[in-house]
């Protein structure tokens, strides 16, 4: 008798604290938006590869620097929406407040990538690119699904690979292909988060 007490107050334990971390969890980002962000990123490199595109470092920064442009334009353009029309959101700062998590480590990507542009390392700049934007993905452990830290984890061993191998930036298909697979990957994860805070079974289709 003691003991169903105990199984029972234990399983009440355990569905609070899933209720909690369900909470927790941040769903301003756009799954779509961001596996959109992936296919561009594969574009890029095919677009970069073309014989027709000069082999200069310059030619290949401006190229990505388009490709970054429009990723953030379909991320946060996703952001925006769902902070301006989500129920959820309620137009609260606060509840915004994640997404200021990934600034500083992408704030440091931009000075390194500027300084290793000056310092004409275009070699470093992939590795770079992907380790800094793994680490933002860690910076969301409390506030967006496990799969996320893991998809971070893909980010920063695909980039140290480049690092150790000093990738040429003028070699578009790495980053294409790792951003593409890491875009799709996180796309998913972000979809399927959102798709349970409706209470929608993302696995109905298949039944």
């Amino acid at each position: 008798m003691i003991a169903n007490h105990i199984h029972d107050a234990l399983a009440q334990v355990r569905r609070l604290q899933e209720y909690i971390l369900e909470k927790r969890l941040f769903r301003g980002y756009s799954g779509p938006a961001r596996m959109a962000g992936g296919v561009v990123a594969l574009a890029g490199a095919f677009a970069l590869s073309r014989n027709c595109v000069p082999t200069e470092p310059l030619t290949h920064l401006i190229g990505w620097g388009v490709v970054l442009s429009c990723a953030l334009t379909l991320n946060y353009g996703g952001f925006f929406v769902w902070f301006l029309f989500s129920s959820q959101s309620k137009r609260e700062l606060i509840r915004a407040m994640p997404v200021v998590d990934a600034i500083p480590a992408l704030a440091v990507g931009a000075v390194f990538s500027l300084a290793m542009s000056i310092g004409k390392h275009y070699e470093l700049l992939f590795g770079t690119w992907m380790c800094l934007y793994g680490l933002a993905h860690v910076s969301y452990r409390m506030s967006l699904p496990m799969a996320n830290y893991v998809v971070g984890i893909f980010y920063i061993a695909c980039g140290s690979v480049c690092l150790l191998m000093q990738v040429p930036v003028t070699d578009p298909w790495p980053m294409g292909f790792v951003f593409f697979v890491g875009e799709i990957s996180g796309g998913l994860v972000l979809h399927r988060n959102n798709y349970i805070q409706r209470g929608e079974n993302p696995n109905a289709d298949s039944k």
